[in-house]
């Protein structure tokens, strides 16, 4: 596979006209250093970090700030939903579905030719499986299953089968047995491997295996960078599932007056959006996701990529309006007594369609089975379905599913080899990349009120207060071996329920309010966790001693250090589905970057510092923090010196590198539609700017 060169360090600071910053510079700036301060902070830096345990005082506060923000999304969302009374009024709601859903996922691309190819016939008794393969887009290979009943007359209703997250895709058991056992029945089904999935690895290795695992993890490594270039890995999953219906619409045993979509887990999302996007589908079946969003937000439930699509929550939309968007179509929600996927959820969903399909006359065509097993497209919740399809179809189901013959997986393949790669397909990050690039090559440039304008509007940053925010102060927890005798942390609330936590230093204990008399102050801006960067990192022991006439302040932005989440399970910050991408990701659907909310976090510390009378600041960051210091540096003009270390090259470096490893925190929707990184560095020169050691996107677990 391939892979875009990111540039090196040395070319990148060529380029932007910026240079490396060294102690005598910073001190230029504030003065010379004090003997003691700098042997404190060099004694500091050697300072094992281990040896004090970690502070962690605000562990729940995105989780209750999220909780919040998606409750006050459900109520809107339930009061245009109660405000319904009448027919005229149901058609207007699904009309609004209809709209606010395409708005979320975006412009659909140009339907071009499928290039379709049957590439094995298995013939069985009573049905026909065809292994075939189309272009969904220009080289991008879809390969899928067409079990297609031959008992029968006349053209078949047809179904769309979409799966989930099975290694195997297409061919793992329970979905070979719904594809099976609807052909049994006299209904074709064609199921399609997901991408990531099945013969559609993206991240290939010698062995024809995916060298990231496969599934879930494939799609977020892919998928996280799309939002960049304001693209939606959703999108593409449900353009694959168009793109398979208008194939099997192409041929002549197919009856395109009745027309199903199912799928499971992540194919229960897939069904779910194709309900809202597809108008064609005259039928559909979700198994193992129609909750609500707030059910999941709730119980610290993290989903994929595609299964979170941008502002959704700020479009006041839940799972129950992309089923609303096909109403009064005939649509069951299958779900399970034991899943993960809370069926309160899937009962209020229920309730809520009931009543919008009544309007519409139809209160059958809504239905709910709640199966007793645990997740999964088990056995009864396949027989909820046929009987389900049976019945809008006019095709009566079997009392119980027919007995299933299991192919072997080899029997199942479209491909030679087993993987699309092999056979010439285009991966999705050669069409992120190419898109990127085009960005790039159209992007017009910005600097000064063009370019805070295009920064503040692609962050969604709320306007500031005209008053600095108020704080609390924090108790002492004791010794932390900083390298000054004295410190007090204050949680300033930058917005309501959330605190930046800022600890200031001192030559002597503060238990106070934030002293005056100093014009000079640094503001650090940590990379992970501020209490532990004061006693070890030498960047930021650097940054005190070159300042001892400067008040010196470290700042943990929400989710950081004292704020770092505890939530969706022990120890799963950094993890495929943890906390730190599980606010990232519902961030994106609220329509408010957590990037934007950080760097909100530091202006709102600004506005504090600058209220106690620091006229000037040095703003320095690192790592992570490097990135919200420099956006909110472009937005402080009052900010008189800005020091980054392992700053972010840039957002394209991001998107067009198949490897890049920086947290889906950093993958600002649109961004590149607008802005980059370097004309923000370039601003910044204004304010002497200095960077140290930037990190290209491959550095960003660091």
């Amino acid at each position: 596979m391939d892979s875009s060169p990111l540039p090196r360090r040395r070319d990148f600071l060529q380029t932007t006209g910026l240079g490396l910053m060294s102690l005598p510079v910073m001190q230029s700036f504030f003065g010379s250093t004090s003997t003691a301060v700098a042997q404190t902070a060099a004694k500091a830096a050697t300072a094992p970090a281990s040896a004090v345990p970690a502070l962690n005082r605000f562990p729940r506060m995105q989780q209750e700030w999220l909780v919040a923000e998606v409750r006050a999304a459900e109520q809107r969302g339930n009061a245009r939903r109660e405000a319904l009374k009448t027919r005229a009024d149901a058609e207007a709601y699904v009309k609004s579905v209809q709209e606010r859903i395409r708005e979320c996922f975006g412009p659909l691309p140009e339907k071009t030719p499928l290039n379709a190819k049957v590439t094995k016939t298995l013939e069985r008794d009573g049905y026909r499986i065809e292994n075939i393969a189309f272009e969904s887009r220009p080289g991008y290979l879809v390969t899928g299953n067409l079990y297609l009943p031959t008992n029968g007359k006349g053209p078949v209703p047809g179904v769309i089968g979409v799966c989930g997250h099975s290694l195997n895709g297409k061919a793992a058991e329970a979905y070979q047995s719904f594809a099976q056992g609807l052909a049994r029945q006299g209904q074709a089904c064609f199921i399609i491997d997901p991408v990531g999935q099945g013969e559609r690895f993206q991240y290939l290795n010698e062995k024809l295996g995916s060298r990231l695992g496969g599934g879930t993890t494939e799609h977020n490594q892919m998928g996280a960078p799309q939002a960049l270039i304001g693209e939606f890995l959703g999108t593409w999953f449900v353009w694959d599932g168009i793109r398979a219906l208008d194939y099997l619409l192409t041929r002549p045993e197919i009856d395109p007056q009745h027309l199903g979509i199912t799928g499971n887990s992540g194919g229960g999302t897939q069904t779910t959006w194709l309900c809202g996007m597809e108008p064609r589908f005259t039928m559909g079946a979700p198994s193992c996701f129609v909750t609500t969003f707030r059910r999941d937000a709730e119980n610290e439930l993290p989903q994929d990529m595609e299964q979170c699509p941008p502002r959704v929550l700020a479009q006041d939309l839940d799972h129950c309006d992309f089923l609303a968007a096909m109403a009064p179509k005939p649509v069951i929600i299958l779900a399970q007594e034991k899943d993960f996927f809370d069926n309160r959820g899937s009962t209020e969903s229920y309730e809520r369609l009931k009543k919008l399909y009544t309007l519409l006359g139809k209160p059958e065509n809504i239905q709910l089975h709640i199966g007793p097993d645990p997740h999964g497209y088990t056995q009864s919740n396949r027989e909820a379905m046929y009987r389900f399809f049976g019945q809008a179809t006019g095709i009566p189901a079997a009392a119980a599913e027919p007995a299933i013959t299991l192919e072997k997986d080899a029997d199942l393949l479209c491909t030679p080899k087993g993987q699309v790669a092999e056979s010439g397909s285009r991966t999705l990050m050669s069409f992120t990349r190419e898109k990127a690039d085009d960005l790039a090559a159209k992007r017009k440039p910005l600097s000064g009120a063009a370019l805070q304008q295009a920064v503040r509007a692609v962050l969604k940053l709320p306007a500031l207060a005209d008053t600095p925010p108020d704080y609390r102060i924090l108790r002492s927890v004791g010794q932390r071996k900083y390298p000054t005798k004295g410190y007090c942390t204050y949680a300033v609330e930058t917005e309501p329920m959330i605190h930046a936590l800022v600890t200031r230093l001192s030559a002597e204990a503060l238990t106070s309010r934030l002293p005056r008399g100093q014009s000079k102050a640094v503001l650090y801006i940590s990379h992970r966790s501020a209490d532990a960067e004061l006693r070890s990192d030498p960047f930021v022991q650097e940054l005190i001693a070159a300042a001892p006439d400067a008040a010196f302040f470290a700042c943990d932005v929400r989710g950081m250090g004292d704020s770092q989440p505890d939530t969706c399970g022990a120890n799963q910050f950094l993890g495929l589905y943890g906390s730190h991408y599980f606010y990232a990701a519902y961030s994106q659907m609220l329509d408010r970057p957590l990037l934007g909310q950080r760097v909100f976090d530091v202006l709102r510390v600004i506005q504090l510092l600058a209220a106690a009378g620091h006229t000037e600041i040095h703003l320095a960051g690192q790592g992570w923090g490097a990135v919200p210091a420099a956006l909110a540096a472009v937005l402080s003009p009052g900010v008189k010196q800005v020091t980054l270390k392992h700053a972010l090259t840039s957002f394209h470096d991001l998107a067009v590198h198949e490897d890049q490893q920086w947290p889906t925190a950093f993958m600002l929707p649109k961004v590149l539609q607008i802005f980059d990184l370097p004309a923000c560095y370039q601003a910044l020169q204004k304010q002497n700017l200095q960077l140290i050691e930037p990190w290209s996107a491959a550095d960003g677990m660091k």
